[in-house]
């Protein structure tokens, strides 16, 4: 489990290691607080395009460290109707803020991967269209 750990910083008092899933986890809390943003997606890697619940954040991340750099993907579902550029770059900006700040670690890009769109809330809204058409 050595080789998953990363932000090795030399401190008078030992070593501070911060596990790439910490990062996942961060990195998908973020991304899942943006409006506009459905959840994560499984990724290229799982090869399913579901969206994954709140447990599984880490999943739909792929970070790569370096001793002092980040490199981080994200795997999205965007909601219907929502401008997708605009989305992704506050994406990228949470997603950025977020990790530099609670593990001190340099982002150097953030790689927004959108998997699908969350027609939902559309559905929904035609239901209550419907409904209140009969009414």
């Amino acid at each position: 489990m050595e080789e998953n750990l990363n932000a090795n910083k030399n401190q008078e008092l030992g070593t501070i290691k911060i596990s790439e899933e910490v990062v996942s986890v961060i990195a998908g809390l973020a991304a899942t607080e943006v409006p506009g943003v459905a959840g994560m997606s499984g990724g290229v890697v799982s090869g399913i395009s579901e969206m994954l619940g709140r447990k599984n954040l880490g999943k739909g991340v792929k970070v790569e460290v370096g001793e002092k750099e980040v490199s981080i993907d994200l795997y999205l579902i965007v909601d219907y109707g929502v401008r997708i550029p605009e989305v992704a770059w506050n994406v990228q900006e949470n997603v950025k803020n977020a990790v530099e700040n609670m593990t001190g670690l340099k982002v150097v890009e953030v790689n927004i991967h959108v998997q699908g769109v969350n027609m939902d809330k559309e559905n929904k809204k035609q239901e209550q269209q419907v409904k209140e058409e009969e009414n």
